[in-house]
């Protein structure tokens, strides 16, 4: 009896260790290859969300698949291209006004150092605040140069997404998937939470900019954009997107203090509204993953792929789920991953599926 247990055991060893030299050559493959995995991942998360607007004008307007797809790609080509001429624009605009965004940087530390009793504590105002300016002038024109960098390296992806979409489209039979097996339930499961997603994140944006813009904050349309992005981050992203025009709010100098808490306190009640109660309810069970799984997958990607790897963490992880149930073996990882305890044992070990 121990004969025919031992190799079983020292089979589970061996393939628990090909398991994890497996995952580890695979986390370096898609950390190397991150120069073209990223834009073809998005090309494909983008094939997702212009099929259906192909197959709509196909079915309602008779259009040739050939005449659907270079409108959808002329719109997205428009599209794409007014975010980048916002972000330009609004980088420019920044870079006018930074002698105003200095000024009152340096009436908010002439304020700090009248409040507080600098000189009884034998501590010069100026020679303690003069670090601190220089300090801020340097990491202005970082962040600066910083936000160039980054609209110059999404351009350049950008066009190579489109390469991909477009090869990704042109390649795709024009039948629908078959009506049943793994497949369509990944290309269900996809198309749902992208559509979802992309409605209440453009909701969330659109509010959360033209909040800002009656509010008169600055590139008040960029942080509305951020705002749509970060959306797609799980918990994080709409804490980050809240925080984010709060140094703008508090630097520019036609913004009261009303004015900011409000720039703050509106937002973030928009993201709360639209992330705990509007979307768990239009989801439902078809992105089902626990929020550790979600927390662990955000850390993974956002190592392996920076800020793109967390914006695409949770489908790469709910697709991988759905994957995971097809196999009798990796179905109860996939319950796991979902917040299913029941399929462990009170020793901690995985139970055998039956």
């Amino acid at each position: 009896m121990d004969d025919v247990k031992r190799p079983t055991s020292e089979s589970r060893i061996q393939t628990f260790c090909l398991l994890v030299i497996a995952a580890v050559a695979m986390t370096g493959a898609l950390y190397w290859l991150r120069g073209v995995l990223i834009p073809f991942v998005l090309a494909v998360f983008l094939t997702f969300i212009i099929g259906p607007i192909v197959k709509l004008q196909q079915d309602r307007f008779h259009s040739p698949r050939w005449l659907a797809l270079a409108g959808t790609l002329l719109i997205f080509v428009l599209v794409a291209g007014g975010i980048g001429l916002l972000v330009s624009t609004s980088v420019q605009e920044l870079t006018a006004n930074a002698d105003a965004y200095q000024q009152q940087f340096q009436t908010l530390l002439d304020r700090t150092a009248n409040a507080l009793p600098l000189e009884s504590w034998g501590i010069d105002p100026e020679n303690a605040l003069g670090p601190i300016l220089e300090q801020a002038r340097g990491a202005v024109g970082g962040l600066l140069l910083g936000v160039m960098d980054a609209a110059v390296s999404l351009v350049s992806q950008g066009i190579l997404v489109l390469i991909f979409m477009m090869f990704l489209i042109l390649g795709s039979p024009p039948t629908s998937a078959p009506a049943g097996g793994m497949l369509r339930d990944v290309r269900v499961s996809i198309e749902l939470y992208i559509g979802v997603k992309v409605l209440l994140s453009a909701i969330t944006g659109i509010a959360v900019g033209v909040t800002l813009l009656i509010l008169g904050v600055e590139l008040a349309l960029v942080f509305g954009l951020f705002a749509f992005l970060l959306n797609f981050i799980p918990s994080v992203g709409s804490i980050i997107a809240t925080l984010l025009p709060l140094p703008v709010v508090l630097f520019s100098p036609n913004v009261g203090p009303v004015e900011a808490g409000l720039a703050i306190a509106i937002p973030g009640s928009i993201q709360m509204v639209v992330g705990n109660i509007i979307e768990p309810k239009m989801m439902g069970k078809s992105m089902t993953l626990h929020p550790v799984t979600i927390l662990l997958a955000l850390i993974f990607w956002g190592m392996v792929w920076g800020i793109i790897g967390m914006l695409l963490a949770t489908p790469i992880t709910a697709i991988l789920r759905i994957l995971l149930t097809k196999w009798d073996i990796t179905a109860p990882v996939s319950r796991l991953m979902a917040g299913d305890l029941r399929d462990l044992t009170g020793d901690g070990t995985m139970a055998a599926d039956g």
